[in-house]
């Protein structure tokens, strides 16, 4: 399983890859961002569809990897080479996030439903006060890094975009193959046994506690490789790009896109960073005043959001994934219809 889910891994991202080639720099740059959120997104959707843990805070997770990434950046600017610089950051913010889950998800190993979803939904709520109460982290200005530009050997042949595009792709391809590893181990199944039910699952000798805490380890982890990303291609990170209303968006693209499916996270990934994009080249195409284009700007991307999910909710309650698949199901089962065998009456037995 393991080799199968790695090979997969690599051909997605060759292909990934190679598909920047056929965008413009402004879409590649999309595509970084959609592949910083979309570590967020799934880690959140194997907590949300594995576990049946609600998180509101991950946008807070997600803030600690861009802090983790820039504290280590430019903590290592002068005594680490400058490819080396990036890697680094990168694992210090899986392991900032990941430090920070193990503390939530420990204190929250026995909450439940909308408990957890408060406990989380404070930590986010908290985090602009944290940035001007704890020294070094910037306060509401944040913290800027260095610009990284494209390395020397690829500098004739890819844009500054394009390398970022690559750098995202790379994480994200990682924290996917990683993601998909635990779902299909033996971890996924305790995971789901938890889910299921506590006491059972106790009885067969799993520890729903130590399940519930790995689960968000991991979960958090995934977010906080997508703020690295994200401080990565911005060249910092502001406290006010990770407030309640990105948390929102986040559990929102995982229903929108199917809990507890890649491929779905994928799908609410896109969703999140595109349809702001595409409401604005739409209102910029009409001729609205100023005011009206200042307050739908934001506004109506929420807006969109929620009445996608509430068509869902009665549409496809698996979320879009889910809508793909119904076609695939239907040209398997459709050719081979099962014949009909005449059942012999009691007409024919007595003749």
């Amino acid at each position: 399983m393991k080799q199968r889910i790695l090979l997969f891994t690599v051909a997605g991202l060759v292909l990934a890859i190679g598909g920047t080639f056929l965008l413009d720099p402004y879409r590649n740059y999309l595509l970084a961002l959609i592949a910083a959120h979309l570590c967020a997104i799934a880690g959140l959707g194997l907590l949300i569809g594995r576990t049946g843990q609600l998180s509101l805070g991950h946008a807070a997770l997600m803030a600690c990897g861009g802090y983790g990434y820039a504290l280590t950046v430019n903590a290592t600017e002068t005594s680490v080479p400058g490819p080396l610089q990036p890697v680094l950051g990168l694992a210090a913010a899986v392991i900032t996030a990941a430090v920070v889950g193990l503390l939530l998800g420990t204190a929250g190993a026995r909450l439940h439903g909308p408990y957890l979803a408060g406990l989380t939904l404070a930590v986010v709520m908290a985090l602009p006060a944290l940035t001007n109460e704890i020294g070094g982290l910037g306060g509401d200005q944040g913290l800027m890094v260095a610009f990284r530009s494209v390395p020397e050997s690829l500098s004739r042949l890819i844009a500054l975009e394009q390398w970022q595009a690559w750098v995202a792709l790379t994480v994200a391809a990682v924290v996917l193959a990683v993601l998909s590893m635990v779902d299909a181990g033996r971890t996924g199944v305790r995971m789901r046994a938890v889910r299921d039910d506590e006491v059972a699952a106790a009885l067969a000798g799993v520890h729903p506690g130590r399940t519930k805490v790995l689960a968000f380890v991991v979960s958090a982890a995934s977010a906080g490789a997508g703020g690295g990303v994200l401080c990565f291609v911005d060249s910092g990170v502001r406290p006010g790009g990770y407030g309640v209303s990105l948390s929102l968006l986040l559990v929102v693209a995982v229903v929108v896109g199917g809990t507890g499916r890649l491929a779905g996270a994928a799908i609410g990934a896109a969703l999140v960073v595109l349809l702001p994009w595409l409401i604005g080249q739409a209102t910029s195409a009409v001729d609205l005043s100023p005011e009206l284009a200042r307050r739908l700007d934001g506004n109506l991307a929420v807006l969109l959001f929620g009445l996608l999910l509430i068509w869902l909710t009665l549409a496809a309650p698996a979320g879009l994934v889910s809508l793909l698949r119904r076609p695939a199901r239907r040209s398997r089962t459709s050719p081979t219809e099962p014949s009909v065998t005449p059942i012999p009456t009691l007409e024919k037995d007595r003749q």
